[in-house]
């Protein structure tokens, strides 16, 4: 049976957490997607997993993918990743469009089919760099009602956000970097790829990232029906025990992976960003047993980082700039000592050159 302890080590280091140096090419978490959430997401992800972001973001881009999120992958897998994260029927395309889906089969429309004509809408109107605002103002003139909705906040009627986002790879537009409000833009002679690598397909990729897990937790990730994941799970998935508090658990994990899991160590101090896809598991348990604890790094608004050493999760983190000042505020969970305190600030001192700032200093709650 295997404790809660080693899965995380197994984790840290198939995520490559462990790590001082990679590429863009053997960086394993580009084949799930990095989630661009906040100034500390994708690259920051790609950062404290050893990547020169500098040298290397002319290589990526930038999709809203899986969940509706913004996400990063290489760009040389761009085709590759369009056809991976496409709804697999139907049924997933409705779950995944969340309250769009109502209208449009009361309407006698499809929901792929709806997706293939927001995304051909698009592609027609967007021919140049364009602000989002602007791409769904032009929509709202050319779609039927059954794809739009009436906005309370903005009094005004909008296309439903799920599909708009979904569709937006289907129709070969990438979003540009670092761009709020976003910025959509074509990408020259895109078309979705007929087939994919294994190592991109997303069930695959979760049970390898952030295995071991169970369909729900899979189903969960990518917002699908848990029916839809189960018909296409991997062959070569193998059932395993995890020992928690309430009993052994079964989930499963790719057979290749299964000897480091059983094997799995992991060292080195990390300041995760909050979107960071250790901390997207949908087994939270696993890395935070205490409901407390939780509930603090995970709040509704406004996540902090975590503070990752050794595989296990030893407190919260957040950025305080003011003016020219920039310093990390660390709320530790346990005492840190000496040597875990110098790897925490050397931690923010590359947090704080990645932002492109001087650290003024690592304040500790306690």
């Amino acid at each position: 049976m295997i404790d809660r302890g080693r899965v995380r080590r197994y984790r840290t280091h198939v995520q490559q957490l462990d790590r001082e140096s990679g590429t863009l090419a053997d960086t394993a978490v580009l084949d799930l997607g990095a989630q661009e959430t906040g100034p500390d997401g994708a690259l920051w992800a790609l950062a404290v997993r050893g990547v020169d972001t500098a040298a290397a973001e002319p290589d990526l881009v930038w999709l809203w993918t899986l969940r509706g999120a913004p996400h990063c992958y290489r760009r040389a897998d761009l085709a590759e990743v369009a056809a991976a994260v496409a709804p697999w029927s139907d049924e997933d395309a409705a779950k995944r469009i969340f309250d769009a889906a109502k209208p449009l089969k009361a309407a006698g429309i499809p929901i792929l089919e709806a997706l293939d004509t927001v995304a051909g809408r698009m592609r027609d109107l967007v021919t140049a760099p364009m602000v989002k605002g602007d791409v769904s103002g032009g929509l709202n003139k050319i779609l039927p009602e059954a794809y739009q909705r009436f906005c309370r906040s903005c009094d005004a009627v909008h296309l439903y956000e799920m599909p708009f986002r979904l569709a937006a790879v289907r129709a070969g537009l990438e979003l540009e970097a670092h761009t709020s409000p976003p910025v959509l833009r074509p990408v020259p002679g895109f078309a979705v790829a007929d087939s994919f690598a294994d190592r991109l397909d997303p069930i695959r990729a979760y049970l390898h990232l952030c295995g071991p897990a169970t369909g729900k937790e899979v189903a969960e990730y990518l917002d699908s029906p848990v029916k839809e994941v189960k018909a296409r799970w991997p062959e070569d998935a193998v059932e395993v025990e995890i020992k928690t508090e309430d009993g052994p658990e079964r989930r499963w994990i790719l057979a290749g992976d299964e000897a480091a899991l059983r094997g799995a160590e992991a060292h080195g101090t990390r300041l995760l960003g909050p979107y960071d896809l250790f901390l997207q598991v949908r087994d939270r348990a696993t890395l935070v047993g205490d409901p407390v604890r939780a509930k603090a790094l995970w709040p509704v608004l406004g996540r902090p980082g975590a503070i990752l050493v050794d595989g296990r999760i030893a407190g919260l983190w957040r950025p305080r700039k003011s003016g020219k000042r920039f310093t990390v505020a660390v709320d530790p969970w346990r005492t840190l000592h000496g040597n875990e305190r110098m790897a925490v600030a050397e931690q923010a001192e590359r947090l704080a050159a990645f932002r492109g700032l001087a650290l003024t200093g690592v304040d500790y709650s306690r």
